[in-house]
């Protein structure tokens, strides 16, 4: 064939670009040169982060006076050749550092293989640290080995990736390409660390417990269902390990957590994702009040560790954690919205169910609203009309509170406890001991979004049981979302369940808190997406 007919290449795989064609043969020139683009390992000596904290203040006649040698490694994201001497920029995913790469120093064959370095691929240098002429520290070949070769280019917007799509699908890419990604995990993975060690320290045991549940139990969530062959059953991806928790605490294990995974089949949103990080911790003879204390000091602790404590900014404000968190009843978060725009109820109205009741029935127009907002406000209310009084406290709190996310519109910005849930929506949650319907219960809201629930845990098996069967007979009325009647567990509380108090926290949640993160997506390596078109 000759040359002005050269042949076509074609890329390795359906759907690739022709690019990877080119890098393909790359790899082929690079095993006819004898170097493998695929070897086995590198001894590094050091890290970028090392070299630039050790001898980045230097300059550049200290350095040659105190010469220092490296091995390093790293992706190639900038390649500058200049005829006999070559300039590279290597990315080891936290820092970069420039390689500075002479024909007369690594030799013909060396340098050959440099010609055949794309962006995106990984190579090895050892030599020595030094300045050029510019001042940029750079480390001076002496040898430089082939590590991996990147059959794919990278994007287009290799110096910041933007679209989420790819972001979100293609997490590596986004790591490679958008620092601060890198940092947002990496402060995920310190506030775990810090609540793992903060409950290590206090005597809380960790456990697991099973993931594949014949009962979801625990909240109140659809589940995903599996089949199990072997023993011919269905099973549920658990919702929450709660439960199974308790059981423990009645085993004996009086402080007990799980960081655990949970699956919930139900929507997507910035604050919504099918399977999510919880932390539940247990703690006999504690109560709601005890669990509050702790449950601050933990969410505290996790601040200071990501953030150094005080304020830290979310979705451009500030949110404060400094102690003691408020404290608020969900009817009087209502009754502040209330206030606001001017329904004709307070507080003592709402957390009456006859008055509640009545001033629905009068189809309420809020005077501090416009024509079409107040039109919007009475529609918003007919859905609930046929609701208990539990249900409907419960959805105007989270229609007019919870979903009210802004600062300037909200009580539940900076960390808040709300408190007084009725007992209805609290089927785990043992009765206030002063107030009748009153659950002694607790949510901490922050930034706008529960990120924790906890409670003193019912303990009663009988008045437990009772709690299960209400909750079928709201399953069979159409709530899928009802709890199921455990019998085990029920038989568990038989044997003696002391007085408990436990908390469920939202790791994802409060890692967009701390990292200024304005979707959930942001803070979980691989987030649920729908499956790309054209696939």
């Amino acid at each position: 064939m000759s040359e002005e007919n050269p042949p076509t290449l074609t890329p390795p795989v359906p759907g690739w670009p022709e690019e990877s064609a080119q890098r393909l043969e790359k790899a082929k020139a690079l095993r006819d040169l004898g170097a493998n683009p695929y070897p086995t390992r590198f001894e590094r000596s050091h890290s970028f982060g090392q070299i630039i904290a050790a001898l980045g203040s230097k300059g550049a006649a200290e350095l040659e006076a105190a010469p220092q040698d490296v091995r390093i490694a790293g992706r190639v994201a900038l390649k500058r050749p200049m005829g006999k001497a070559s300039f590279a920029t290597l990315s080891d995913g936290e820092n970069r550092l420039q390689v500075y790469v002479r024909k007369d120093d690594v030799g013909d064959e060396a340098y050959r293989i440099l010609d055949l370095v794309d962006l995106g691929d990984f190579i090895g240098v050892s030599g020595r640290v030094m300045r050029t002429r510019a001042g940029e520290l750079s480390v001076q070949a002496r040898e430089l080995v082939f590590l991996s070769k990147a059959l794919l280019p990278p994007p287009e917007k290799w110096h910041g990736l933007a679209d989420p799509e790819i972001r979100y699908r293609q997490r590596y890419l986004d790591l490679v390409a958008n620092p601060e990604v890198r940092r947002t995990f990496v402060a995920r993975s310190a506030m775990v660390a810090e609540i793992r060690g903060f409950l290590d320290e206090r005597g809380y045991v960790e456990v697991e417990t099973p993931m594949m549940q014949p009962i979801p139990g625990g909240a109140l969530a659809r589940p995903f269902v599996t089949h199990h062959n072997a023993l011919d059953i269905d099973l549920y991806l658990r919702i929450a390990p709660e439960l199974y928790l308790k059981r423990l605490v009645v085993g004996g294990l009086e402080r007990v957590y799980e960081i655990n995974r949970n699956f919930r089949n139900e929507g997507i949103s910035s604050m919504h994702n099918p399977e999510f990080t919880m932390l539940e911790f247990y703690t006999a003879y504690f109560d709601c009040r005890d669990v509050m204390a702790i449950t601050e000091e933990l969410i505290v602790a996790a601040a200071r560790r990501v953030k150094g404590g005080g304020s830290v900014p979310f979705k451009g404000h500030p949110v404060s954690f400094e102690r003691p968190f408020k404290r608020i009843t969900m009817a009087a978060a209502v009754a502040e919205v209330a206030a606001k725009q001017g329904w004709d109820i307070d507080e003592k109205g709402l957390s009456d169910p006859a008055t509640l009741d009545q001033w629905l029935t009068a189809r309420p127009e809020p005077s501090r609203l416009s024509q079409d907002d107040r039109d919007a406000f009475v529609l918003s209310l007919a859905p609930i009309q046929h609701l208990s009084y539990a249900h409907r406290l419960a959805q105007l709190f989270e229609t007019h509170v919870e979903r009210r996310s802004e600062p300037q519109s909200t009580r539940v910005w900076h960390p808040t406890f709300v408190v007084d849930y009725p007992v209805e929506i609290s089927p785990l949650a043992k009765a206030h001991p002063d107030r009748p319907g009153v659950a002694d219960r607790f949510e901490l809201f922050i930034g706008g979004m529960e990120v924790a629930n906890g409670f003193s845990e019912l303990n009663d098996p009988l008045e437990q049981r009772q709690r299960f069967l209400d909750q079928s007979r709201q399953r069979e009325r159409g709530d899928a979302e009802a709890h199921l009647m455990d019998d085990d567990y029920v038989r568990a509380l038989g044997h003696g369940l002391p007085p408990t108090g436990g908390c469920g926290v939202g790791i994802d949640r409060l890692a967009m808190v701390l990292t200024d993160s304005p979707s959930i997506r942001d803070v979980i390596l691989f987030p649920h997406m729908r499956p790309e078109t054209g696939r």
